[in-house]
């Protein structure tokens, strides 16, 4: 490719993040969320509960595409971190009486840690393997649990302290907690994934061996985002137990909960930010709508599944964004030629250009 020198030659060229796109999304984004925050005094607490709902399936897929999406690392257990953040909660504000909202970041840390010495297991397993040793971890985290009397054994938590609160409080600070969750979930992601780290990420997924040589801490690397994953899950966790007040292991250690991750992110778009959200939204009315089919309605969901994997491997937001022309959060550059801001102008690019 040649260079236009002399009179016509371009000053110089210049990298950038930020899109048009991604400016408007911006426009459109912070009016949405000023919405959001201000639900609670517009809206019946039956649509405020189904919302929480949905703020933590946006959390769990965005922080399953982080690890899997961006980090290459495959789990079926992730559902470990979230009755960890789950039973923690409960744990702290019903035995040692803490308050329930203080105790959410006590039990997210506690989920951390214990992810760190998991992750030196973990990661002596490749591939498919690691995947599959991911969930028999957290089968066995739910087996420890129910083997403690003090977590209730096999059946399970209830928080009552928040009965304290009356309906309508209870539900409006329980919304906002999850609105906050889902701002932290993608906003860390975000930041994350527009550090070195995010840049190295590109490179280990790529080719980690390469990326190895090159200098980039693959191993150190794939520990952060395991423990920060980990992190987002229990906090996922944590809302889930505000919103239900009662969880049993069967249904929060479940692995259903890691193939409803896997689908979202699937469908909506893995290895970006958008499509995790896009995807939580849409198995969420599918949830609404076809939950009365009974085992049809996962029929459904995998048939769904199937066909968005072969005719649309970028997902959704694939689909939508033309391919990636459309970024709402642009995390990589693109580099941008002065005449190509020119042309906007009416300016002819000189040949050889």
């Amino acid at each position: 490719m040649s260079i236009a020198t002399g009179e016509n030659a371009p000053t110089g060229v210049k990298v950038k993040r930020a899109t048009r796109s991604s400016w408007a999304g911006l426009v459109v984004l912070v009016p949405i969320l000023v919405f959001l925050a201000m639900a609670p005094y517009v809206l019946d607490r039956g649509l405020q509960q189904q919302l929480v709902t949905l703020f933590a399936l946006i959390v769990m897929a965005t922080m399953w595409n982080l690890l899997a999406g961006y980090g290459g690392m495959v789990s079926v257990g992730q559902q470990a971190y979230i009755g960890i953040g789950a039973y923690g909660l409960i744990y702290l504000a019903e035995t040692l009486g803490i308050n329930p909202f203080i105790s959410v970041p006590i039990a997210i840390v506690i989920a951390g840690l214990i992810s760190i010495p998991i992750s030196f297991l973990a990661f002596r397993l490749v591939g498919g393997y690691f995947a599959i040793g991911t969930w028999v971890i957290a089968e066995v985290v739910k087996q420890i649990t129910m083997q403690i009397d003090a977590l209730g054994a096999g059946s399970g938590l209830s928080l009552t302290v928040l009965n304290e609160l009356s309906p309508g409080r209870r539900i409006a600070y329980v919304y906002w907690l999850g609105l906050i969750a889902v701002v932290l979930a993608v906003g860390v992601t975000y930041f994350i994934m527009r550090s070195r780290l995010g840049l190295g990420f590109t490179a280990i997924r790529d080719d980690a061996t390469a990326a190895s040589s090159l200098g980039v801490r693959v191993t150190r690397s794939r520990r952060i985002v395991f423990v920060v994953s980990a992190v987002g899950c229990a906090l996922a966790g944590a809302v889930i137990a505000m919103n239900t007040l009662r969880i049993t292991p069967e249904s929060i250690y479940s692995v259903n909960l890691a193939a409803f991750m896997i689908f979202m992110v699937i469908i909506g778009g893995l290895g970006t930010i958008e499509g995790p959200i896009v995807g939580a939204i849409v198995f969420f009315a599918l949830q609404q709508w076809l939950s009365e089919l009974g085992t049809w309605y996962l029929v459904i969901i995998g048939v769904l599944a199937i066909v968005i994997t072969l005719f649309l491997p970028r997902g959704i937001w694939g689909l939508i964004s033309g391919n990636g022309k459309i970024r709402l959060f642009p995390v990589g550059y693109r580099v941008v030629s002065p005449w190509t801001a020119r042309r906007g102008l009416g300016e002819k690019e000189p040949e050889g250009a």
